[in-house]
């Protein structure tokens, strides 16, 4: 089962620590990464920039509305995210609780499927 877990960050954390710290929380962000592909479970990962780098489109009544970031409206931003190859939904867990990120952020799971159902 393909799992994606989502990295969810309050807004402007990232801003707020120190530079050394920020590259710290990268580095091991990529050995977690590098660790989970050699077990055969990572089919994609990627840190994002912040909102601030960021654009919303939508489309209502025909109108296409395009705005820049920062959304100063969102409190939490998407950070990152882990695209895996799970047997269960306890492993794809199991993975989320072992997360760096979870120690700053919200780890959301979320299996691939349907939108419809």
């Amino acid at each position: 089962m393909a799992y994606v877990l989502l990295v969810v960050e309050k807004a402007g954390d990232r801003t707020a620590r120190p530079p050394e710290d920020g590259r710290a929380l990268y580095d091991r962000m990529l050995r977690f990464s590098a660790d989970l592909q050699a077990r055969g479970l990572l089919t994609l990962s990627q840190s994002l920039k912040t909102d601030a780098a960021g654009v919303r489109v939508n489309r209502r009544d025909g109108t296409t509305i395009v705005r820049d970031g920062p959304f100063t409206e969102a409190k939490e931003m998407i950070g990152g995210f882990f695209l895996l190859t799970c047997d269960t939904r306890e492993q794809a867990l199991e993975i989320a609780a072992a997360c760096p990120a979870a120690e700053w952020a919200t780890i959301e799971v979320r299996e691939l499927g349907p939108c419809f159902q």
